[in-house]
């Protein structure tokens, strides 16, 4: 019985040598997603959330390009995005070379072809089915079949997301919640198709980000929304019906229950546009009546009412966002 040969390969010097174990798997092709491999973030989307989520990542010592849709709004979210951080550097949260280090991390760009070379790219543009499956359908032909797409959708099926792509697999969702850099918890939606790997590599990607994360499965609203978003629109409710002032139902939240900030000043750092377009997702997916948005919530988004990003919602804010009181 003849013996198996032991592979050879030739030494620097033209001399045969053993090939190690090591070194088969050293040359052996890594998987692209392995978590501690991964260099570089695309985040589809530069609005609150989406720099957000780039703030983090790049925090975190990872490349982050930024996809917006024109030249405007790529403008507007940098400078929101260094405003944001100069504000942590007046309340000493940041220095000016965190911030610095930050930017020199981030890329900014309105050609999506330019993700093509990220290991994840992340969706964050407003929660609309149709934009958000247009944008995968666009992802999934010029990126390669390895790289994961998230989104940070915080009401709408993954599964319908993901429906025109051809990596169900590899999609899953990551709800951020804001302010991103500074919640320390992300939902970890997992679609239909998720597999296992995507999952583990996403939940050790949130880590790397200091998050942590909480699995779910596909549902309307996941947990944070659906708990959440009862508890506003009750607020709301007492507001309209002459209960108490809006500072009044803010301070007695506050101070009775223990909470950083009053629902209805919550709402507004939210966007009431958004909150709004939540509860209408779920009032039409479940059917409950505690998602009926509050008509006071409907009157304010139709006057351009939308909280902090518009200078006003149940309270008025200075151009820096800060509560004029």
């Amino acid at each position: 019985m003849s013996k198996v040969k032991h592979p050879r390969q030739v030494g620097a010097y033209g001399e045969e040598k053993k090939l190690r174990f090591e070194d088969l798997i050293d040359e052996m092709p890594l998987p692209v997603a392995d978590a501690d491999r991964i260099e570089m973030i695309g985040i589809i989307g530069g609005g609150i959330m989406g720099s957000g989520i780039a703030q983090a990542t790049s925090q975190a010592g990872l490349d982050v390009i930024i996809v917006e849709k024109d030249d405007e709004s790529l403008k507007h979210s940098q400078n929101k995005l260094s405003e944001s951080m100069d504000r942590e550097i007046q309340r000493w949260g940041m220095t000016t070379s965190e911030k610095k280090a930050v930017l020199q991390r981030i890329k900014w760009t309105t050609e999506i072809e330019e993700v093509s070379e990220c290991e994840i790219v992340i969706e964050a543009v407003d929660e609309d089915l149709k934009l958000k499956k247009e944008i995968f359908k666009r992802l999934d032909s010029i990126c390669p079949e390895e790289t994961i797409f998230v989104s940070n959708t915080s009401t709408l099926s993954l599964s319908k997301i993901a429906a025109d792509t051809k990596r169900g697999d590899r999609m899953i969702g990551v709800h951020f919640l804001h302010p991103v850099p500074k919640i320390p918890v992300v939902e970890l939606v997992r679609g239909i198709q998720t597999s296992d790997d995507t999952t583990k590599i996403i939940k050790s990607f949130s880590k790397k980000l200091g998050k942590t994360a909480v699995e779910v499965f596909e549902y309307p609203g996941f947990i944070t929304t659906r708990v959440i978003v009862p508890f506003l629109n009750e607020a709301m409710h007492i507001l309209m019906e002459g209960l108490a002032t809006a500072d009044g139902i803010d301070t007695a939240m506050k101070l009775g229950y223990n909470l950083p900030i009053g629902p209805l000043e919550l709402a507004d750092s939210m966007g009431l546009d958004e909150i709004l377009t939540w509860m209408e997702t779920l009032w039409h997916e479940l059917g409950e009546p505690r998602y009926r948005p509050c008509p006071l919530l409907r009157k304010y988004v139709r006057e351009g009412k939308l909280g902090k990003k518009s200078g006003e919602g149940f309270f008025k804010y200075d151009a820096h966002g800060r509560k004029i009181s």
